[in-house]
């Protein structure tokens, strides 16, 4: 009985491992994959035999192993049961999967640790909604801050300009005594303004209790975020066969938001590499240098360039596109430019058709000075 018991649960777990919508796998202490069900050959793309061959390190993204490896030996230690945490696997051609991991540890009768069962819910979508949302409030928020603008203008200029118009009414009824006050449209005009002032004593006070907002920039290296930025898509790199050049001095540092400052450099390379050439080799090369109190990147590619002439007034704007690329929003050179004018930079771009183009950013300069 107990053999076909040991049987039983046996075909039973084989069945469930097999079968399982998500990905499971066991994998040994040292990180070797063991054994995989289908789920996670769906996932990650490689061949059974494949993966076998692998270690889980060799396929995680480097921002989330440190993490992975601390829990294992939470688990190997005792100190936890079984954990669970975002993490990114680098799928087989190159683009990132966004995985939910649950591990836990399975011991022998001595209680030593034996393996890691793991399971991977496929996230990426989630993930992707995630970013669409942050886009559009980034979006809004740029709506926003014209809004801000706008009630600053409106307060300010236009307070001045129906200021004016509000004497010269006065001085024609002193002029005119006793004709204007009987006239329909001049009272309808006197009326309009006096609405209008309201507005904007309503504007005014809507701007001064609007709490402020500030944003602090932190002086920044530019080299390492380039780096960083390289590492994220040097997978889409390698499968695109595309070389990236750092040339950024290491010396620079910018002003900057952390989060800002990897969303421009990261657009910027996806972009060149997603609108490369197919004629030529894909080339990015990064440079800076000083200008006045600026630290100047400029981003060069040999791709397939922008007709300005024709597109220049919709560059940077929403829904912007100049090529029948099917991953083309027309949201991200819109946002980057928000980014960086929002950190007190700016951009300039030059392009030319099947050429390439070189975008030059104006950051902030960081530099310290005696």
């Amino acid at each position: 009985m107990p053999k076909n018991l040991n049987r039983l649960k046996n075909k039973v777990f084989q069945n469930i491992f097999e079968n399982a919508n998500g990905g499971i796998s066991i994998v040994s202490l040292d990180g070797v994959w063991i054994k995989v069900n289908q789920s996670i050959i769906n996932l990650l793309g490689y061949e059974e035999a494949e993966l076998y061959k692998l270690n889980f390190r060799d396929i995680t993204h480097r921002d989330d192993l440190e993490s992975d490896l601390t829990h294992m030996q939470q688990l190997i230690d005792g100190e936890i049961d079984n954990y669970q945490i975002e993490k990114r696997y680098f799928h087989k051609e190159g683009y990132v999967v966004w995985t939910l991991l649950s591990v836990s540890l399975v011991r022998d009768e001595n209680d030593e640790p034996i393996y890691f069962i793991a399971q991977l819910t496929d996230i990426s979508d989630q993930k992707s909604a995630e970013w669409h949302l942050e886009v559009l409030m980034n979006v809004i928020k740029d709506q926003n801050k014209k809004l801000k603008d706008f009630a600053h203008i409106a307060t300010h200029d236009i307070r001045t300009h129906v200021g004016n118009l509000c004497s010269i009414t006065e001085f024609l009824e002193e002029e005119l005594e006793g004709t204007l006050k009987s006239n329909e449209n001049y009272k309808m005009l006197k009326d309009a303004l006096g609405n209008l002032d309201d507005t904007i004593n309503h504007l005014n006070l809507m701007r001064l209790n609007k709490p402020k907002k500030f944003n602090i920039l932190n002086r920044l290296p530019l080299h390492n975020y380039i780096e960083n930025s390289i590492y994220n898509v040097s997978a889409i790199a390698k499968k695109e066969n595309c070389k990236i050049i750092n040339k950024v001095d290491r010396e620079f540092y910018i002003m900057g938001i952390e989060a800002y400052i990897d969303s421009i450099i990261l657009n910027f390379l996806t972009n060149s590499i997603k609108y490369k050439s197919n004629d030529r080799l894909a080339t990015i090369e990064l440079s800076s240098s000083l200008k006045d109190e600026f630290v100047v990147l400029k981003i060069k590619d040999n791709g397939l360039g922008i007709d300005l002439k024709s597109n220049n007034d919709k560059l940077f704007t929403l829904n912007g596109t100049f090529h029948n690329h099917p991953d083309s929003r027309g949201v991200g050179l819109y946002i980057t430019k928000n980014h960086i004018e929002s950190i007190g930079g700016r951009i300039e771009v030059e392009s030319k058709v099947n050429v390439g183009t070189c975008f030059s950013v104006y950051f902030l300069s960081g530099l310290q000075t005696a």
